[in-house]
């Protein structure tokens, strides 16, 4: 257990507690050390010398997509002197960007920069002489227009799942009250100007239709009266273009083009290409899994309401699969194209993981928190195979 008190004038108690004693978060009611967190910080009688007024207690816990750390929940207390309703501007302004970078969903992001980086790598390792330090503020305009797609696509997506996120993603900011919905349409529209804007003036007229080809999929993904997430194959096929055609393709292409070069598919690039859209198509697959009981609540189809958590857990886990035996094959049946000393090995080296993890969580029996672990650990697989990439 960590206990820090910050001074500032809003004096803030910060408790972070591990898992303990076979307790978890979602049991915290009864966990012994909230309890008696609980009763030492009671809102009524916590005051600080240095403050006339009493404390307010803000308690919060945050789970997996605002705290990666498996078992682990944060629970704040932070006192909030003068007038009422008064905070410090500071204060107020932590609170903005800690709320706008969960409304951005960390790991999407990450997946975004890191599948973009290893794409511009592999372009940059397979034509060295043509490397000059005037293509780094492109290189970095570009990820920031991916990024702000990202932000875009998922921001408009919880617009539109207010109800549904109270349910299944309590902890996401506009679910949560951290961030009003006028906020975030400002957020999504400031994402999708600037995102054009930078593609615009940078990347001619291809990459640009590409770009807002994957804004206008993203919209009718969450947007009535499409919203296209209510249908399954519908979902799947447009997360599997965004994420994996779209992405790999237009970075790659753009790369080249800013190299002087024409398009042109190299083994490597169409591997990766076909490989994260299968992956895409399983990340579509699996999200749903944790989200089954709002779903339901909210009559959104997907195949983990329809099929169950168990089948659609052993689906993606057996897409990866083939994923895995594709890339190993790749590498045995095309050795001018690919470096077998790495690929065989760390394709091999993942492929147990991922059968290890899914025995972890058919041993949980499926659980709430094992479910999570498992669709955490398919995104570290994800990333996995991008810091791979430009060395294969």
């Amino acid at each position: 257990m960590e206990l820090s008190i910050s001074s500032s004038s809003c004096p803030c108690v910060s408790l972070t507690t591990a898992k303990y004693g076979g307790h978890s978060i979602s049991s915290r009611n009864s966990h012994p050390l909230y309890q008696a967190c609980t009763a030492s910080l009671n809102a009524s009688s916590f005051t600080c010398p240095a403050y006339s007024a009493s404390a307010r207690l803000r308690i919060r816990t945050v789970p997996f997509a605002s705290a990666p750390s498996p078992g682990r929940g944060r629970i704040t207390a932070c006192s909030q002197v003068g007038a009422a309703g008064s905070e410090p501007v500071s204060s107020k302004i932590y609170m903005f960007r800690d709320a706008v970078w969960r409304f951005l969903r960390p790991h999407t992001i990450r997946g975004t920069a890191l599948g973009s980086t290893a794409l511009v790598a592999r372009a940059l390792i397979e034509n060295p002489e043509l490397i000059r330090w005037s293509l780094l503020y492109k290189a970095l305009s570009g990820v920031l227009a991916l990024i702000c797609g990202n932000g875009f696509i998922v921001g408009i997506n919880q617009i539109y799942d207010i109800g549904i996120d109270k349910v299944n993603k309590p902890y996401l900011p506009i679910a949560a009250g951290d961030l009003s919905v006028k906020s975030a349409w400002l957020l999504v529209l400031a994402f999708a100007v600037v995102g054009l804007v930078i593609v615009g003036m940078n990347f001619g007229s291809l990459i640009t239709s590409l770009y807002c080809l994957g804004l206008i999929l993203g919209t009718i993904y969450s947007v009535p009266p499409f919203r296209l997430k209510r249908y399954p194959v519908a979902a799947f096929l447009i997360i599997a273009t965004v994420r994996g055609f779209l992405l790999n393709f237009g970075v790659y292409y753009a790369t080249r083009a800013a190299l002087g070069l024409t398009f042109e598919w190299s083994a490597p690039v169409a591997f990766i290409t076909t490989f994260v859209t299968i992956f895409a198509l399983v990340i579509a697959i699996t999200k749903d899994l944790p989200d089954v009981e709002g779903d339901r609540k909210f009559q959104i189809s997907t195949l983990a309401t329809k099929l169950g958590v168990r089948n659609i857990a052993c689906l993606g886990s057996g897409l990866l699969m083939i994923n895995y035996v594709g890339a190993v094959l790749a590498a045995v049946y095309m050795p001018q194209a690919f470096r077998i000393g790495l690929m065989i090995p760390a394709h091999t080296i993942l492929a147990i993981a991922l059968a290890y993890q899914a025995w972890i969580l058919e041993k949980a029996n499926y659980s709430k928190e094992a479910i999570l672990g498992y669709y955490r650990f398919i995104w570290n697989l994800f990333y996995a195979e991008y810091a791979v990439f430009p060395f294969i």
